[in-house]
């Protein structure tokens, strides 16, 4: 390529790449997060307190932190519930998930120390704390990165849903793969599973509204649905 011609695709590469990291890069680390969101400290960041990268991806509930939990505690590879994002492209990563769209009592209950295995390399996750209604934080193995949930009620009633990836890494291999690939792929997935946990927690909390006013109706009163 002559240098005449290389010039001008140089300057647009540049700029463009000014542009995405100025402005796009915040809003795909921190999609749905406002600046206190993202600076705020949570439980889990001490697991890799030199991080290298961290993501916090933010989304509000229309329900309570205790009608959050179980959907978030049951997360995992069949016979888990799932992660409740593009199920099909995490069994091309040879992950056997389907997502559930229901509680599973069997898969309520997490202990600091579990291990929830991914596939068959030794790839999983570590329960490294867990507080029900409010935090969840795991351990990406054999990796040393983190993956925390924190449930914050805010005062409307709502509740808004924490997910928070910290990764170690350094060097161009390690960015180039980061800025190119992982990040906005992780935004991809991380914001489909936040909305399918939005979507499954609102849809229950509404049946049971809707179930208790039915039982709250005098008795001999007629319902009719508008």
């Amino acid at each position: 390529m002559k240098r005449a011609s290389f010039l001008p695709l140089a300057a647009i590469t540049g700029a463009l790449s000014v542009v995405y990291l100025t402005r796009v890069r915040p809003f795909v680390l921190d999609w749905g997060a406002t600046r206190v969101e993202a600076q705020r400290a949570m439980p889990g960041d001490e697991i890799v307190p030199d991080a290298s990268l961290q993501t916090t991806r933010v989304i509000s509930i229309d329900a309570p932190a205790e009608s959050i939990w179980p959907w978030l505690v049951q997360m995992g590879p069949r016979p888990r519930a799932g992660v409740y994002t593009y199920d099909w492209i995490e069994r091309l990563l040879g992950i056997d998930i389907r997502n559930a769209d229901h509680i599973l009592p069997e898969y309520q209950h997490l202990e600091t120390g579990e291990y929830v295995g991914l596939n068959n390399k030794g790839q999983g996750l570590l329960v490294r704390d867990v507080q029900p209604d409010q935090f969840l934080v795991l351990q990406w193995i054999p990796a040393r990165s983190s993956w925390a949930f924190g449930l914050y009620p805010a005062p409307d009633g709502s509740t808004r849903l924490v997910s928070r990836n910290r990764l170690p890494g350094a060097g161009l291999r390690f960015w180039l793969g980061m800025i190119a690939l992982m990040e906005p792929g992780s935004l991809i997935m991380e914001r489909k599973m936040l909305l399918g946990i939005k979507a499954r927690a609102e849809r229950a909390r509404h049946i049971e509204a809707g179930l208790a006013s039915i039982s709250d109706a005098p008795s001999g009163s007629t319902l009719t649905q508008a």
